[in-house]
């Protein structure tokens, strides 16, 4: 390398640098405001409110858009005229129809047989009860059910 080409690398480090600690002393620190928002009436689950340069971000999760309308009305009740309301609309779970598909996908499984399995669903969170033969079975009934349409989680109680 040629001392030309050293000199000009380490004014662009340089530079970079300077610029990289520049930017991290401007950038404006978040102010959690969370209980502000549950004190007044929120009812999203999971709320998260933040203010950031004197813009407040809403995020969680709702189960109709007149929650998730209410929550940044009430941001603007409470002052703020700069909002970013994030809330996500979460439709309601059909556990019915997860618990069917759930049976069905266990039962076609060829992997699962010996097997005695009970499926359960609510709010999109479905419940393994029951027997396997193998614990490699526990492991396969899991992953099955957790790639259904719909489902939010899984929990096992699965015995051997």
């Amino acid at each position: 390398m040629s001392r030309t080409t050293i000199i000009r690398s380490a004014a662009v480090l340089a530079a970079l640098f300077v610029f990289a600690s520049y930017a991290g002393a401007v950038e404006p620190e978040a102010n959690d405001i969370t209980a502000k928002f549950i004190t007044a009436g929120v009812e999203v689950p999971d709320l998260h409110a933040v203010e950031v340069g004197g813009i407040v971000v809403l995020r969680g999760n709702a189960a109709s858009p007149v929650e998730a309308e209410r929550a940044g009305q009430i941001a603007r009740d409470l002052g703020y005229t700069r909002v970013a309301n994030l809330v996500r609309i979460i439709e309601p779970a059909d556990d019915a129809s997860i618990q069917r598909l759930a049976e069905r996908e266990l039962s076609r499984h060829r992997g699962l047989d010996g097997s005695s399995i009970r499926v359960k669903s609510v709010r999109g969170i479905v419940n393994l009860a029951g027997r396997v033969s193998q614990e490699l079975q526990k492991d396969m009934a899991i992953t099955l059910v957790r790639n259904i349409d719909g489902v939010r989680g899984v929990t096992s109680n699965l015995q051997r």
